[in-house]
């Protein structure tokens, strides 16, 4: 390996060709993403179209979203708001803990985005019957997903993160 390859470790490359067009992308994993995505839906209209009705959330976008709200800390991802000027529902906390979480495993941060209640319990000092109560609530709706694999976990759904996403942002409008 020469020294340019270690100092550009971090670098990803990326050759699409769409018909005769063939293009080549380097850099940042998330530059190369957008490039891609930006030639690809100038390239290929339908795509375009598709993106319209996509809805995808990208760790970037959640920490954008959410980084008022949520912070990595040594002992995890945690629910720790910037103010307390907005009141927060159970509801509304067991979610973002679960947001947390997500952010938490996209970033390589943690294994899983999966938490049991013992655990959102711990990370939100919540009452055990209020998250459980909660997250049954939530999962009738769509919003949180029982683990396959472990059915005492449970994760957030693209459609709880849109949910989320409108209840934090009239909470912030009104407050």
């Amino acid at each position: 390996m020469s020294e340019t390859d270690s100092d550009n470790s971090n670098n990803v490359s990326v050759v699409v060709t769409v018909g005769d067009v063939k293009v080549q992308f380097s850099g940042s994993a998330e530059s190369v993403m957008n490039s891609v995505i930006n030639f690809l839906s100038k390239q290929v209209p339908a795509m375009d179209l598709a993106k319209k009705i996509s809805l995808n959330y990208t760790a970037p976008e959640l920490v954008e979203t959410y980084s008022h709200l949520i912070r990595m800390t040594p002992e995890g991802p945690r629910v720790i708001p910037d103010s307390d000027i907005v009141r927060l529902s159970d509801k509304d906390m067991v979610a973002l803990q679960l947001v947390a979480s997500k952010i938490a495993k996209d970033l390589g941060r943690a294994q899983d985005d999966a938490m049991q209640v013992s655990e959102i319990h711990a990370s939100t000092a919540l009452n055990p019957k209020s998250i459980s109560s909660r997250i049954s609530e939530m999962a009738k709706t769509g919003h949180v997903a029982r683990d396959e694999k472990e059915p005492g976990k449970y994760r957030i759904t693209t459609a709880g993160i849109h949910w989320l996403n409108s209840t934090i942002a009239k909470k912030f409008k009104a407050g």
